[in-house]
């Protein structure tokens, strides 16, 4: 028999932007590249260890914002 792990409580919280809001990031794993906009932090319930963060980017010139874990997210190049 096969035991799953479930996901512990977590809480949510604003965490600090590696780089200046509004600079353009790109998702090195899609190649989409946008404004960097805030990062969520989800930390453990209780014990405050860090669980994931996730970036949150929206096209340059304004559209649909759509997020991607922070560890896939780098300054995006300025040719592109």
């Amino acid at each position: 028999m096969t035991q799953t792990q479930e996901k512990p409580p977590t809480v949510l919280g604003h965490g600090d932007l590696p780089y200046p809001k509004g600079t353009l990031v790109e998702d090195t794993e899609t190649g989409c590249t946008g404004e960097l906009q805030g990062v969520i932090e989800e930390r453990v319930k209780g014990t405050g260890k860090l669980f994931s963060q996730t970036a949150y980017m929206r096209p340059k010139g304004g559209g649909l914002e759509w997020e991607a874990p922070l560890d896939r997210i780098r300054p995006a190049d300025k040719n592109g």
